[in-house]
């Protein structure tokens, strides 16, 4: 008994190790930001960078690109490790469409002070909001989450007003996300930001379009549907076939942005590769 005791022992004394490991660096896996060169890019569209000051003392880095008259703005929060300079193509699109759009740098992240958290991305988002409502009226505000930002924009979308939610590529919780990868883990127990979407998304007033791909190895397209399964009226869900976790925009995503919003096609959009699609509506 004494033998089998001591490398029964040894595994668990190795399993806590991994999990005190998991526990601690949880945040650096979590939370990702990347090089960051301060300026948009010359040939890109006219973006402003702003300052945003938030309530507990943090400075973050917005970029800022007014609307044409008569057009929304998007207030976008970005995906993990996508910082707002790897987003040019992005941004090139919605200014095509002569939509505006707020991207901000989140705490510890694109020249933006402090460390993330939950709780200071969740403040960072709400002083973005509060910065734009200043030049924006909330009916023309359109709050649009990609990939980790869906989490950020689903709480924000439940505390502010706005014309309509946009969750690209979302998750129910990071939690769920992590049990996929670690299942010999209590990711449930151990996770300090979980992002529980699945939990409130049914409190958002206004309208939400979901857009999710098929080929998604990082969320799953039923993570998506789980969404809208349990949000309120009235939504879409639009299923872009074959369409990674990184390929949304390339593949058509804001025609299908610009439609849910009313708002005619840009004329210079671009002749790549276009998506088949299955939409479902509430």
């Amino acid at each position: 008994m004494r033998r089998l005791a001591i490398p029964l022992g040894l595994v668990l004394l190795v399993y806590l190790l991994v999990v005190g490991v998991f526990f601690f660096l949880q945040r650096d896996m979590l939370y990702q930001p990347g090089a960051f060169s301060g300026a948009p890019l010359a040939d890109g569209p006219p973006i402003q960078v702003v300052g945003i000051d938030t309530p507990d003392g943090e400075r973050l880095v917005g970029w800022y690109l007014p609307p044409k008259p008569g057009m929304p703005t998007l207030l976008f929060f970005n995906g993990q490790g996508g910082g707002l300079e790897f987003q040019g193509g992005r941004w090139s699109r919605i200014a095509d469409e002569g939509v505006g759009f707020l991207s901000i740098g989140y705490r510890g992240h694109d020249g933006s002070t402090g460390d993330p958290s939950e709780a200071g991305l969740h403040t960072d988002a709400r002083a973005a909001y509060d910065w734009l409502v200043q030049r924006t009226r909330p009916g023309d505000i359109v709050i649009h989450g990609y990939s980790l930002g869906t989490g950020v924009a689903v709480k924000l979308a439940t505390e502010r007003a706005a014309r309509a939610l946009v969750l690209e590529a979302p998750y129910t919780s990071t939690a769920d996300i992590a049990a996929r990868s670690y299942p010999w883990l209590p990711v449930r127990w151990l996770m300090l930001d979980q992002y529980r979407s699945r939990d409130i998304i049914d409190r958002v007033r206004c309208p939400i379009l979901i857009v999710h791909g098929t080929g998604d190895m990082v969320i799953p397209v039923a993570q998506g549907r789980t969404l809208y399964d349990l949000a309120r009226a009235p939504k879409r869900f639009v299923r872009m076939i074959g369409s990674n976790h990184a390929t949304l925009t390339r593949d058509g995503l804001y025609d299908h942005v610009w439609r849910f919003l009313g708002l005619p096609p840009a004329d210079t959009a671009d002749e790549g590769r276009r998506a088949e699609v299955i939409v479902t509506e509430t």
